[in-house]
């Protein structure tokens, strides 16, 4: 795990334990790896419009401390509005390893992490599904040349692949028994 993904997983632990309260819970608790009920594409929307090409998909670690893509990579341009994927709250706003990070508390614990992007709204702010949370930033990332937003969703310190909240997520196919 990077110097920046530690620092980012204690500022998200405790914006959890204060912005995210804040939010009603709604949506009930459900396995890491399942679709959360009522998570469909009428509940919550891409982050970015028009519907972005995912540059890089989620890719679960084996560990939490082992490697993997603890969200989605979405195709971005520079000062481009980052939405509201549902309604939530800002919860936290800052740079952490030199990358501008919005964090938006969403119902049921749940949290949506945006990076580059700077923040349009003050922490605290309700925003509803659609609403401008803020800006990609210039900042070069891990998808140069290119320009791309990282999207984490998570409950509580467990990330959740972003594309099954959009009815998107992949489909694998188990041997039979």
């Amino acid at each position: 795990m990077s110097i920046g993904s530690a620092l980012l997983g204690a500022v998200l632990a405790a914006a959890s334990a204060t912005g995210a309260s804040a939010v009603p819970s709604v949506v009930p608790d459900t396995a890491a790896h399942a679709r959360a009920p009522g998570a469909t594409a009428g509940r919550w929307a891409w982050p970015l419009s028009p519907e972005p090409e995912v540059v890089r998909r989620f890719d679960r670690p084996d560990q939490p401390w082992l490697p993997g893509h603890r969200g989605i990579d979405l195709a971005a341009t520079v000062d481009q509005a980052v939405l509201a994927p549902t309604d939530g709250r800002i919860s936290w706003t800052g740079v952490i390893a030199g990358r501008s990070v919005v964090v938006v508390a969403h119902p049921a614990g749940l949290r949506s992490t945006f990076e580059p992007v700077t923040a349009t709204s003050a922490v605290g702010t309700a925003v509803a599904r659609g609403e401008p949370v803020g800006t990609v930033t210039s900042t070069s990332g891990h998808c140069a040349p290119r320009t791309c937003v990282h999207w984490g969703v998570l409950r509580g310190e467990t990330y959740l692949d972003p594309l099954s909240f959009v009815g998107r997520s992949r489909v694998i196919l188990l041997p039979l028994p």
